[in-house]
């Protein structure tokens, strides 16, 4: 890991921009003052549309965490930003909008090729980052995972034995293998489901959700569509954080 930038936010957040590998990555973390004991980390989940068009909310969602005590990150997605792109995802993004458009039911060869070749290269990447992060001062775990392409959170959460919770947004599609692989999660899950997600298939939600595996999960459905997430949303998310990463 290398560090190519640092600066104070003004709230007191250090935020550093770091490289690792090919691969770029954002760290917030609380006033060194303010941090008796090593932080727990939160990693930041988001969608592949690159970490500077996403920093708005990314940082607002870091700092909140950081407020409550944890330390925050995030990574950049394989295919996304400055990486290199993907042809066959991008074919298979083209596919997944003109099936949506004519109305046709998208189906599982078309929602794999777009996801699962994006869930095989981020979660090593995301270890990586834990490898790297984890021994740094100040920030000693437990690890969450929070927000994201839910496929990614779900994979994570099963090979990951340093995850300790995830907080997962039904928001987008998933194949048939990683529902298949929820079954085998067994952290404890808050999952969030905007009821009128244009975007989603509530009843697959629902269904994955079904699948999980972990004794303790819990949805939290709201009305809307995908942007409408409540503010009272993240407040009840951060309290799961608070209750099983402290």
């Amino acid at each position: 890991m290398r560090f190519t930038s640092e600066r104070r936010l003004d709230d007191g957040v250090l935020e550093r921009e770091f490289t690792l590998g090919e691969v770029s990555g954002i760290l917030w973390t609380p006033a060194s003052a303010s941090t008796p004991a090593p932080a727990p980390l939160i990693l930041l989940g988001h969608p592949p549309l690159g970490l500077r068009t996403m920093y708005p909310r990314l940082v607002a969602r870091a700092r909140d965490s950081v407020a409550r005590g944890f330390a925050a990150a995030t990574i950049e997605l394989p295919g996304s930003g400055d990486r290199p792109r993907w042809p066959a995802a991008d074919q298979a993004r083209s596919d997944l909008r003109r099936a949506m458009a004519a109305g046709r039911p998208v189906g599982d060869e078309i929602v794999g090729a777009l996801v699962l070749p994006l869930v095989d290269q981020a979660v090593p990447e995301w270890q990586a980052a834990l490898d790297a992060l984890l021994p740094l001062p100040g920030i000693g775990g437990p690890v969450g995972y929070s927000g994201g392409l839910i496929s990614i959170g779900i994979r994570l959460a099963v090979v990951e034995p340093r995850v300790s919770a995830a907080v997962l947004f039904a928001g987008s599609l998933v194949p048939r293998a990683l529902v298949e692989e929820a079954r085998q999660v067994t952290v404890p899950l808050h999952v969030l489901l905007q009821w009128d997600d244009e975007g989603n298939d509530r009843q697959a939600s629902l269904d994955l959700f079904d699948a999980f595996g972990s004794q303790e999960k819990s949805l939290h459905a709201h009305l809307g569509g995908h942007t409408g997430v409540p503010e009272s949303a993240g407040e009840a998310a951060a309290q799961f954080f608070t209750r099983h990463l402290t």
